[in-house]
C-alpha cells in the first residue's frame, strides 16, 4: 500500500507533562542495506506488529513530503529479514495529544539515548503550513538530513551531538 505522508519533525525542548503515562510502543527499526549512507528501506517491530516500509521523497530536497509503501509482515517473515545485515535503532514511541493534533514522540535508547524527536502528521499541505510549533518543541528539523531515521541508524549520540548543538539542543533523559 502506497500513501502520501505529510509530516514535520522537531527536536524536543523537554518531555511534555504526562508523556510517560501516554500510550506507547517499543520500536525496533532495522535499515537496509547496511552499506547505504541513507537507507530508505526499513523493517520494523512495533510491539507485536511487523512491517517493511520504503520511503521515497516526492520532491528532491523536501523531507516533509514523501510516499511510503508499507507491507505488513508475519513474525517469522520479520525474523528472517532481521537476519540481514542492517543498522538498528531502538526507541519508545509515545502517542501524545496536543490541541487538535497527535504527536508521535520518539525517545531513543541505547547508543542514541538523550535524543527525543517529535513528529506531527498532516492531512494537507495547507494544514502543515499553518501549524504552530508547541512550546515543548525546540526547533523544526524536518529538512535536516542527519536526523532522518535512515541517517541516525548505526550512530551514537556523540556522532550527532555537534549538529544538535547548532539548535541549542540539550540531552533529554526520561
Amino acid at each position: 500500500m502506497e500513501e502520501l505522508e505529510l509530516e514535520k519533525t522537531y527536536l524536543a525542548r523537554y518531555l511534555p507533562e504526562g508523556l510517560l503515562k501516554s500510550e506507547n510502543k517499543e520500536l525496533l527499526d532495522i535499515y537496509i542495506p547496511k552499506s547505504a549512507i541513507h537507507p530508505r528501506l526499513r523493517i520494523r517491530q512495533k510491539g507485536s506488529k511487523y512491517e517493511i516500509t520504503k520511503k521515497t521523497p516526492l520532491v528532491a530536497g523536501d523531507a516533509s513530503q514523501h510516499t511510503e509503501q508499507t507491507i505488513l509482515l508475519e513474525q517469522a517473515e520479520f525474523k528472517a529479514l532481521a537476519q540481514t545485515t542492517g543498522k538498528k535503532i531502538h526507541k519508545t514511541r509515545y502517542f501524545y495529544k496536543i490541541d487538535k493534533h497527535s504527536a508521535e514522540i520518539d525517545v531513543f535508547s541505547d547508543d542514541l539515548e538523550g535524543l527525543v524527536l517529535v513528529d506531527f502528521e498532516f492531512s494537507t499541505v495547507e494544514e502543515m503550513n499553518r501549524f504552530k510549533i508547541p512550546d515543548f518543541c525546540l526547533a523544526d528539523v524536518t529538512q535536516e538530513e542527519f536526523i532522518a531515521g535512515g541517517m541516525l541508524c548505526g550512530k551514537k549520540y556523540s556522532d550527532i551531538e555537534e549538529q544538535l548543538s547548532r539548535f541549542g539542543y540539550k540531552k533529554i533523559v526520561k
